[in-house]
């Protein structure tokens, strides 16, 4: 175990996030700070992503997630920083993501401090990455995350941001990644992402049928009802946004309120 780990936090916890269903706030950094996009251009800062992370955690939220939105070379020792303060100030398990292409990357978060690790495109392009990064740190620290997109009733795995479409196929692609010991799935509907009219709840489900390891649902949140959906229609482990908790449309405590009334397991 990486002095300043904080591993066992996450495995004492795994079995919890099995059975009660968790809320995610999802914070994209750039040079250090937390920004989000408007309309898909205006980039605004949020905040400072170690204050931001420190009011969710107390809010209520389950985990976090930080991605590296510019991870360069050169912005990858600022990044992990960056991971070491989150891991200080934080008491509940976060996951980073941006530019992981090799064990050394992964290493150097994890040993920050990070409780897991998202890969993405470097995945796809060379899918015996999660192998290695299972075989090193373990099933339940890799989650692979998947953009993709929907045309004419076929789902195409996307890279860089969504941008560029691949030859791999949505529910092949999840399910390699599980075969390959991904401890998670978080999927993105590219669809969706950004229209805050709900969750790809369909597709979910049927991801959900296909695969053992938890799923995390991303993009489309704009209301408390979407999240309800995502857990009951899509079936999925995890609801993750961002923009709605970042300019207060949606606080975490009325959310997981609201979900309660609806019977639904929130821890």
């Amino acid at each position: 175990m990486k002095v300043g780990s904080p591993w066992p936090r996450s495995l004492n916890l795994f079995h919890d996030n099995m059975l009660a269903k968790r809320i995610i706030p999802c914070l994209d950094i750039r040079d250090g700070q937390t920004v989000k996009g408007v309309n898909f251009v205006n980039i605004v800062n949020v905040g400072d992503p170690v204050e931001l992370g420190k009011l969710y955690a107390e809010q209520g939220a389950d985990e976090l997630v930080f991605l590296d939105i510019t991870a360069t070379h050169e912005g990858r020792k600022t990044f992990v920083e960056l991971v070491k303060r989150i891991a200080q100030n934080l008491d509940i398990p976060f996951t980073v993501g941006g530019g992981i292409s090799e064990i050394r990357d992964a290493e150097a978060l994890l040993a920050a401090g990070a409780d897991k690790i998202s890969i993405n495109s470097s995945a796809v392009r060379n899918p015996n990455l999660i192998d290695d990064l299972v075989r090193n740190f373990g099933s339940q620290f890799v989650v692979v995350a998947i953009d993709a997109r929907e045309a004419n009733n076929h789902w195409t795995v996307t890279v860089n941001g969504g941008r560029i479409p691949t030859d791999k196929e949505l529910y092949s692609w999840a399910k390699e990644a599980e075969d390959r010991g991904a401890g998670e799935i978080l999927f993105t509907s590219m669809n969706h992402d950004g229209t805050k009219n709900g969750f790809a709840n369909k597709e979910l489900a049927k991801l959900s049928e296909i695969l053992t390891i938890p799923l995390i649902a991303s993009g489309g949140a704009g209301s408390m009802e979407h999240f309800a959906d995502v857990f009951t229609l899509g079936k999925a482990d995890a609801g993750l946004a961002a923009s709605i908790f970042h300019f207060h449309e949606i606080a975490i405590p009325d959310l997981k309120h609201y979900l309660r009334t609806k019977d639904i397991v929130i821890r």
